[in-house]
């Protein structure tokens, strides 16, 4: 073979290896007959029922060939304390091999019966410590926005939760769906001519389209491909908000 036709092979088969790596790179994480727990307030609460972002989730995996089962651990009104206080009871208990940890808004939105920053910290990382320590790995979803505007006082007060999140996820290598950042990249691409209220219902909860919208971030995180992705928006079936 000439030295032009083995430069050519090994090309060839440097961007066949290159494909293999792009598929391996595209696979999802989380594996067939796995369990996710979903702790959280009252959005992941509201997840769990039929059009809400934990059912889409199970939903969208299981159309890419991956079924999964759903533990829900969301209670309206809870905040960090609440969610660390019954995370055995809730989670750890139930032997997930994942959880999503979704709490912020609350510790925030509450005001004065809310949760300082500096207590929240500690809260958060004692419960991804005792997730992991029971060997369950931890997707963190930052916080959703308090009204679809990010100029608000509360969802400025966010801010530095949701940047200790993205943090956290980064020290103990926890998955991180960026919920925030998403919704807020959709608000603005909406424009100014915006419905009002175009992902919640009242601002905090979840309307069909922001349900849509929290289940792609979660998918994405967990290695969901745009492919794939399609695929699971097929298998929506979300009820009128």
């Amino acid at each position: 073979m000439s030295k032009l036709g083995t430069m050519t092979v090994v090309a060839a088969l440097m961007m066949a290896a290159l494909g293999v790596a792009q598929v391996k790179a595209a696979e999802a994480v989380v594996k067939d007959g796995e369990k996710i727990a979903f702790m959280g307030d009252s959005i992941t609460q509201a997840g769990a029922r039929p059009g809400g972002y934990v059912r889409l989730v199970i939903s969208g995996l299981e159309a890419n060939g991956i079924k999964t089962t759903a533990i829900p651990a969301g209670i309206s009104g809870h905040k960090s304390n609440q969610m660390l206080a019954r995370l055995e009871k809730d989670v750890l208990s139930k032997k997930p091999d994942w959880m999503t940890l979704s709490c912020g808004v609350n510790d925030v939105w509450h005001g004065a019966n809310g949760v300082p920053l500096d207590q929240y910290k500690v809260n958060i990382t004692k419960i991804v410590d005792e997730c992991q320590s029971a060997g369950i790995k931890v997707m963190i979803l930052t916080s959703t926005m308090i009204g679809e505007d990010a100029s608000t006082a509360n969802n400025g007060k966010l801010a530095p939760y949701n940047a200790f999140l993205v943090e956290l996820a980064k020290d103990k290598k926890c998955l991180l769906a960026d919920l925030n950042a998403a919704m807020q990249a959709e608000l603005a691409a909406a424009g100014p001519e915006r419905k009002d209220k175009m992902l919640t219902r009242d601002g905090v909860h979840m309307n069909a389209a922001g349900n849509q919208m929290m289940t792609a971030g979660v998918l994405k995180s967990f290695g969901l491909d745009e492919k794939q992705l399609k695929k699971a928006r097929e298998s929506w079936v979300a009820p009128a908000n």
